[in-house]
């Protein structure tokens, strides 16, 4: 029986791939439980809309991220706290404070999971820090890192 995996299954396949089975493994495993369906024509064309739909939304989000990215190379972002001598920073400065700075002195949100740190900062100064904001579109953040 030809079928159309619906899920990303171990020893089954991947997500919209179509595939050959026996006939009682689709019946009684596979259908049951949502793994699969059957691969009439019907569902092999809503197959193909879902596949166009999720190509067009990619392209969407990668486009919107190039803009992202555009926008940001040209900021520089402030970061103030407190410092003790030879700017040593009391505490550090991680994601989630460079994140909060950038949505408050631009207005641009980026998740501080998608900001990559080697680790955190403890001295003032400037820093390059790398952003992902999709699959292939990074940028490197201009954040400067002053005391009180």
């Amino acid at each position: 029986m030809k079928v159309i995996v619906l899920k990303d299954t171990k020893n089954v396949g991947k997500k919209g791939d179509t595939i050959q089975v026996s006939d009682g493994y689709a019946r009684n495993f596979l259908i049951p439980k949502g793994i699969v369906m059957e691969a009439t024509a019907a569902n092999l064309k809503e197959l193909e809309k879902q596949k166009a739909a999720e190509a067009e939304r990619r392209a969407t989000d990668k486009a919107s991220a190039e803009a992202l990215k555009a926008k940001l190379e040209k900021l520089e972002t402030e970061v103030v706290t407190k410092a003790g001598e030879g700017g040593r920073i009391f505490g550090s400065i991680t994601a989630k404070d460079i994140s909060d700075a950038l949505k408050a002195q631009h207005g641009v949100e980026i998740d501080k999971k998608k900001i990559d740190l080697d680790g955190p900062i403890k001295q003032t100064g400037s820093y390059e820090i790398e952003a992902k904001l999709y699959h292939e579109v990074a940028v490197k953040l201009k954040v400067n890192v002053k005391a009180l």
